[in-house]
């Protein structure tokens, strides 16, 4: 696919177009939420503790990113989609009701956060292998690359109007946008056309462990999962709590944060792109060094500095994150066999996502005790520390680096190209 622009061709196969204007809105929706939920509880009198606690129950059902990955292996991937973006709608619909209340009850909060959590938990590990149902070969780098812009330009969008939003209107306009354009996302999705998993009598303890077999003989995923559970960490308690808390606190407010929180989907656009036609020498070192560039905004915050240098500078992460992103996805669905490939990806990011909920919880009472900055630097601290580990390991063990280019097994690829090529076209 030769060109600069290469991944925006995807446009004109009407079998996929739906999945990228689907995680244009959708994306949207998550910008819009991510300011509602923080400023809809703060605006209701709750502290840095209260708010710990309702996002930590928006991250705890992340523990079922297992049975997600489950789910999309057993089922059609985009109705696993469907199922999850009705979840979020029916959730964050609730949420904007709720703070339209004077001060809705901190359970009511918790619950609703939860089972928007639950939609995350499904959404996640499928929408990592939907790729790999409905384009082969070259085509998925490029597929990544445009679920990646799509879902940049979705976030673009929404964490500018959501600041606006929250401003003029209040966070349950926020929330409540949040949740109608889920809906809108569902009925997309049902226009894709992804394979029927073959019939299968095991049962899910044996799925789960196949899964999770997979997972653990290929060193260099495995190495790769727990650098990138620490890149997360660090950006939980940067994103979630010390980074509102820091532009609440005379740093430009509700506006500010949400053109911080831009500021990274916007060099994603460029990093996708980039993404879809680099092809280092070294892949895998690479890939590995380039999450920790989210330590740059960190340290800014960390050093006092203004909102506007904060916003400028997280737009390098932004970029690269979008290059790790395409690297990553795509070495994953083109290196693990087809059946087990949303498995593996839950195995992948269940780490990351089983922590959030204790990072939470603890980074409230903490960025109450010392403040903000203490602790985004010392979250860029452990990014920077996490990644030279990293690096080191991979170098350590040789089987952790696999050739470039790794074709699937023959049958595999055989299977798949017959899938894709009897799917109808929406």
């Amino acid at each position: 696919m030769p060109g600069l622009l290469s991944p925006l061709t995807l446009f004109k196969d009407a079998s996929v177009r739906p999945l990228f204007v689907s995680r244009v809105i959708s994306s949207t929706s998550v910008g819009m939420g991510h300011l509602a939920l923080a400023w809809g509880v703060m605006n209701m009198g709750y502290g840095a503790r209260e708010l710990s606690l309702v996002l930590a129950c928006n991250a705890f059902p992340a523990l079922l990113i297992l049975c997600g990955g489950i789910i999309g292996d057993r089922f059609r991937r985009h109705h696993v989609l469907i199922g999850a973006e009705l979840t979020a709608c029916l959730a964050w619909l609730a949420v904007g009701a709720s703070f339209t209340l004077d001060q809705a009850p901190l359970p009511l909060l918790c619950s609703l956060a939860g089972l928007g959590g639950v939609a995350t938990a499904i959404f996640l590990p499928t929408i990592r292998g939907v790729i790999a149902d409905l384009l082969s070969g070259d085509k998925r780098a490029a597929g990544n690359a445009l679920i990646n812009q799509t879902e940049s330009i979705g976030h673009l969008i929404g964490f500018v109007s959501s600041g606006a939003t929250v401003t003029l209107v209040g966070p349950a306009w926020a929330a409540g946008t949040r949740g109608t354009l889920c809906g809108i996302s569902a009925v997309l999705l049902t226009r894709l056309a992804t394979h029927h998993p073959s019939r299968t009598t095991s049962t899910l303890l044996h799925d789960l462990r196949q899964g999770w077999r997979e997972f653990t003989v290929r060193p260099w995923v495995w190495i790769m999962t727990l650098h990138y559970t620490a890149i997360t960490t660090a950006l939980v308690c940067y994103m979630k709590i010390a980074g509102p808390l820091y532009t609440q606190n005379g740093h430009g407010g509700a506006w500010a944060w949400g053109l911080i929180s831009a500021a990274q989907p916007l060099g994603a656009l460029a990093g996708a792109l980039i993404g879809a036609r680099w092809c280092p020498s070294h892949h895998l070192l690479i890939t590995a060094t380039l999450p920790t560039s989210v330590s740059l905004p960190m340290l800014l915050m960390g050093g006092g500095a203004s909102w506007h240098l904060i916003a400028l500078a997280a737009v390098i992460p932004g970029a690269l994150q979008a290059v790790y992103y395409v690297f990553w996805t795509t070495a994953l669905q083109n290196r693990i066999p087809h059946d087990v490939l949303v498995r593996v990806n839950s195995w992948n990011i269940i780490t990351s996502y089983m922590i959030m909920p204790l990072i939470v919880l603890l980074s409230g009472p903490l960025v109450a005790t010392f403040g903000p900055q203490p602790i985004v630097l010392t979250a860029a601290a452990a990014a920077i520390t996490a990644t030279a580990a990293t690096l080191i390991a991979l170098r350590l063990t040789s089987t952790a680096r696999p050739p470039l280019k790794l074709p699937l097994p023959p049958s595999t690829t055989t299977a798949s190209a017959s899938r894709s090529n009897k799917a109808p076209t929406g």
